[in-house]
């Protein structure tokens, strides 16, 4: 008796697009203007101004954060996980990155004991896995000093009553039902340009942040404007939130 296919599940259908893409990935997430690399200067201050000595990157790619730290901190020690492993060979491939500098992992799960580095990072790769905050306790689990978020937000995406809507709706935690029925009870949303992500915002992870840091830095790294009071919860889509520890 013949049935429906089984549908692939989400993380099968993440490992398949990033696998046929990796050649690619660069190109299409290396943009030099784009919101993480003004996230990686942001960083770069803090790094400085606190004088970190090791830095994390969970879900690096092809390595292009690292690229950044090793150019600019001669004294800073960084390393990656990822979990692609496409991605690790174009980095090793293309980018000549070292035996070590990659970790295959996943940030659910790191492979590092409790406050390995210094501080912990991650660009656009939260709104890519089901759970965001089980990779922000792992980050916080091995960071001593810094924890960096440049992620979505939601709630600064699409018009002014859908923004407010869903602020709403997260409040009253109804949120996750309004996402189920508005991707059909899929959960997530598939793109060409972005593969599976799901619905997110770096607000989502505020609290364990918060419980963990003596300050927040919030920085808008898309186009917002800073007229309102709300800036940037309800104005920008993408922020970077700096974590930082005394």
């Amino acid at each position: 008796m013949s049935g429906r296919p089984a549908r692939a599940l989400p993380a099968e259908i993440q490992g398949r697009y990033y696998t046929e893409t990796a050649a690619a990935y660069d190109a299409m997430h290396g943009v030099e203007h784009d919101g993480h690399q003004i996230a990686l200067r942001y960083i770069s201050g803090v790094v400085d101004q606190m004088r970190l000595r090791s830095m994390l990157d969970v879900g690096c790619g092809t390595g292009r954060a690292l690229r950044h730290f090793r150019a600019h901190h001669a004294g800073l020690r960084a390393l990656g996980v990822e979990p692609v492993r496409a991605l690790v060979q174009r980095a090793v491939e293309a980018h000549g990155a070292q035996a070590g500098d990659l970790v295959y992992g996943r940030g659910e799960s790191l492979p590092y004991a409790d406050a390995s580095f210094d501080a912990a990072c991650e660009l656009g790769i939260l709104h890519h896995v089901p759970d965001p905050n089980a990779v922000v306790r792992e980050m916080l689990r091995v960071a001593r000093r810094a924890v960096f978020l440049s992620d979505a937000n939601r709630f600064g995406q699409g018009s002014w009553p859908g923004r407010l809507a869903k602020l709403a709706l997260s409040r009253l935690k109804l949120w996750p039902l309004a996402n189920y029925v508005k991707t059909r009870g899929r959960g997530y949303t598939l793109s060409e340009g972005d593969g599976l992500f799901y619905s997110y915002s770096v607000f989502d992870s505020y609290d364990l942040l918060a419980d963990w840091a003596s300050r927040i830095v919030l920085i808008p790294t898309s186009e917002a404007s800073a007229r309102s009071w709300a800036h940037p919860l309800l104005t920008a889509g993408q922020v970077l939130v700096c974590a930082m520890r005394d």
